[in-house]
Order: structure tokens, then C-alpha cells, then sequence
């Protein structure tokens, strides 16, 4: 039985990258070792006044609906950090960058980026962290991932915020089977787009599946495919149950409008990032009622209260921008770095070494329940296992409402992680 838990915050995403990119500035290092103020050990991206962090993110490519929400989110919980009076008697300045979702640019950029900061509050997708991925360990720059995929926990310099795509799954077909929408033994279909995001999702499909008898008829694309119609119908001649999706919005649309359009009618689950708002404008509008997404974070409708307060100071900073639940994202990840910030300036250390050692001590980062509870003491295992369930409604704020609250499957609690110890 599915035990509901508490509840957390928002996930979605659509804002133009004009909104967000007002990056803050930059600050110079105080040098290898320094001690700068209040006793503290610092190298770069840190002085006297100023914690500069990092955002390469996804304003323009295939995700920049999302990723310019998240860019908002990161602001947001830099305006509330700084109003409070900072952290370590100094204000958050963030360094924005677009990679577009393109890894070859993340490549140019990263080095132009990595002198400036202490480390990143955000960085996004799967394809730029394989390709940074050994930049941040010769650097030890820690950054949290806007990607969660369990493949990357053996990157100590990774924090990841909230639960893996893997677990996302598992828990969303434990949803399905609580809701009698499949069974032990039937065939499901996974649409998953080759890489680490995808390829993370099916391995949370094979795992459920290999406990409850389930086949799973894979389809892998490119993050360029469009038209999906030959591949639902070949999930349809299969007899599938229900369709798992690990692609991008728009690929989301093209499932769902075959889904419908081949009367297939099954239900379909998402990971967090196949939802976009703008699809309920989209020729595809009418597909969508069958579609849940599977996240660690709430919808934009949900009613915990740090979630609706902080909604109204987005919509309030962002009155063009659509409801849009990418902006909490932005705002835990933030969150973390804050609790990370200040245990290592209890440490007297601001170093980057610094955040390595503050980040593994600590045992119960809680985020005003935006997203379940973290835990960074255990290098290589998913810090939450806990979801939401969200089913696409055009009338709730954000396009998605609620369907089942926080909640760790028992195939979620045992499931053994890729690089856990």
C-alpha cells in the first residue's frame, strides 16, 4: 500500500529567456586558501561581500521553457536570501549563462564561467553534465543538476535536489497498479530518448517491471524526433497497458495526440520533465487528459503553503510569464545551496573543498516542503525517493492537479540505486 507522507512544491516549466537572464555580476576570488571575512577559508567565487554562483541553464534550446523558469526560481531565492541579510554576513550574486542545450557550447562556456564561482546552483541536462562532468571533478566545483538522473551519483561533486528519474518511475507505476490501471504480467510501452535522462526513466520500467511480471516494449528516439504516430502504433499492435514517457514536451504531444488519435486510450506516465504548460494551447490540447507526471515536486496548484506564497511573488516579479512550476525548482535548488552555504560557514570554510565536506554532513536538508526531505550523507544514493502524482487538467493553474501526495513506494524504498553503496 502506498503510504501518503507530506508535502513539497512545484515542477513544469515555460519563460522566455528574456525574463531571467539578469545575471548579477561576478566577483574575483580572494586567492588559493585565503581567510577572508569573519575567519573564513575561501578561494574563488567568494570576498568579503559577495558568494557568487553559477547558472548554465537552457533559455533557448529544447527545454527552454523549464529552464528559464528554473533561472527565474534561482533568482527568486536569491532576492529572499540577500533580504534576509545574506549568508555568512555576505549577498548571493549569481553568473547566468544559456547553453541551449547543447553540450559542445556548455564545453566553450564552462571555462569562462568556472573562474567566477563558487560553484552552480544550477546546471541543466544530461547530455551538458556527461560533458562537464569531468571539468567539475578537476575543478571540484559541486553543482546541483537540473537532471535527475541516478547514473550521475557517482560524481561527488553532484547535489542532486529531489528524486531520480528511475524512482520517478517506479513510483509511478506503483500508482498504476494501486489504481488498477495495470496488473502483474501485462506489457507496457517506454518511449525514452537515448541518453542519460531517457535511459535513467527505463531503467526505473525494467526494474518494476522485473518484480511484477511486467513486459516492457522499449522505443528509443533522438531529442530531435517530432512524430511519434509510427511508434504508438506498434506499442498499440503490442497490446500495451499503459505508456511511459522520458522525452521532451513536445515529443509528450505527439504521443499523446496518437494516443489518442489511434483510440488507444492508455494512460500514460512522464517523468518531470515532459510536462509543459504551453502544450494546453497546443494542437495537442484534447490528447492530454490521460497523461500523469511523475515528480518530487508538487504541481503549481498545490496548496502547500510556501508553494502558493511563493507563486504570487513569481507571477507578482514575472507578470508575463505563464504559471509555470519550473520556477520552484529553481527556488529548492537555491534552498540546498543555502544549507550547504551555511554549514560551511560554520565550518570556516567557503572553499570549494569547503562545500564538499559541508554537503555530506548533512542528513536532513528540509526545503519549506516543496520537495521531500534530502539526505547528502550518503555519496552515491538517491538523496529522496518520495513523489507527487500530478494528472494534466487545463483548469488547475500550472495544467497540472494533484492526484496523489507524497508518497515512497515499497518497490521505491527497496530499489537499490546504480552507484549506491
Amino acid at each position: 500500500m502506498i503510504q501518503p507522507r507530506r508535502r513539497a512544491g512545484v515542477l513544469a516549466g515555460a519563460l522566455m529567456a528574456s525574463v531571467v537572464l539578469a545575471a548579477c555580476g561576478s566577483t574575483a576570488d580572494t586567492g588559493t586558501g585565503a581567510t577572508g571575512a569573519g575567519g573564513v577559508k575561501t578561494d574563488k567565487g567568494v570576498t568579503d561581500t559577495t558568494i557568487t554562483l553559477g547558472v548554465m541553464g537552457d533559455t533557448s534550446g529544447v527545454f527552454k521553457n523549464l529552464g528559464g523558469a528554473i533561472n527565474a526560481g534561482n533568482q527568486l531565492w536569491v532576492n529572499e536570501a540577500n533580504a534576509a541579510g545574506g549568508i555568512c554576513g555576505r549577498q548571493i550574486k549569481l553568473e547566468i549563462v544559456d547553453h541551449g542545450y547543447k553540450a559542445d557550447t556548455a564545453k566553450t562556456l564552462y571555462p569562462q564561467l568556472e573562474p567566477k564561482v563558487l560553484g552552480m546552483v544550477q546546471l541543466l541536462g544530461s547530455p551538458v553534465l556527461a560533458a562537464l562532468k569531468a571539468n567539475l571533478q578537476n575543478d571540484n566545483l559541486t553543482a546541483a543538476p537540473a537532471s535527475w538522473s541516478s547514473e550521475i551519483l557517482n560524481n561527488p561533486n553532484i547535489m542532486m535536489i529531489g528524486t531520480t528519474y528511475d524512482l520517478e518511475i517506479i513510483n509511478g507505476l506503483a500508482y498504476f497498479q494501486q489504481q488498477g490501471l495495470i496488473k502483474d504480467g501485462d506489457t507496457i510501452g517506454h518511449i525514452y530518448i537515448d541518453g542519460e535522462y531517457g535511459g535513467n526513466g527505463l531503467k526505473g520500467s525494467k526494474a518494476y517491471a522485473a518484480t511484477h511480471k511486467l513486459t516492457v516494449n522499449e522505443a528509443k528516439i533522438t531529442s530531435t524526433d517530432n512524430d511519434l504516430t509510427n511508434i504508438v502504433t506498434g506499442l498499440k499492435g503490442a497490446g500495451v497497458k499503459a505508456i511511459v514517457l522520458t522525452t521532451t514536451p513536445g515529443q509528450t504531444a505527439s504521443a499523446m495526440a496518437a494516443n489518442t488519435a489511434l483510440a488507444l486510450n492508455v494512460p500514460v506516465l512522464g517523468n518531470n520533465p515532459v510536462f509543459d504548460p504551453a502544450l494546453l494551447t497546443s494542437p495537442a490540447k484534447d490528447a492530454l487528459s490521460n497523461l500523469y507526471v511523475s515528480a518530487s515536486s508538487a504541481p503549481f496548484s498545490s496548496k502547500t503553503p510556501k508553494a502558493v506564497s511563493l507563486a504570487a511573488e513569481y507571477k507578482k516579479a514575472y507578470p508575463t510569464g505563464p504559471l509555470n512550476g519550473g520556477v520552484d525548482v529553481g527556488f529548492v535548488e537555491g534552498k540546498v545551496w543555502e544549507s550547504v552555504l551555511k554549514q560551511a560557514c560554520t565550518n570556516k570554510d567557503l572553499s570549494r573543498a569547503g562545500i564538499q565536506t559541508a554537503l555530506t554532513q548533512l542528513k536532513s536538508v528540509k526545503t519549506d516542503d516543496i520537495v521531500a526531505e534530502l539526505d547528502y550523507s550518503s555519496p552515491g544514493a538517491p538523496p529522496a525517493r518520495g513523489v507527487y502524482i500530478a494528472k494534466v487538467d487545463a483548469a488547475a493553474e500550472g495544467g497540472l492537479t494533484e492526484v496523489a501526495p507524497l508518497f515512497t513506494s515499497p518497490d521505491a524504498a527497496s530499489y537499490k540505486a546504480p552507484f549506491q553503496k
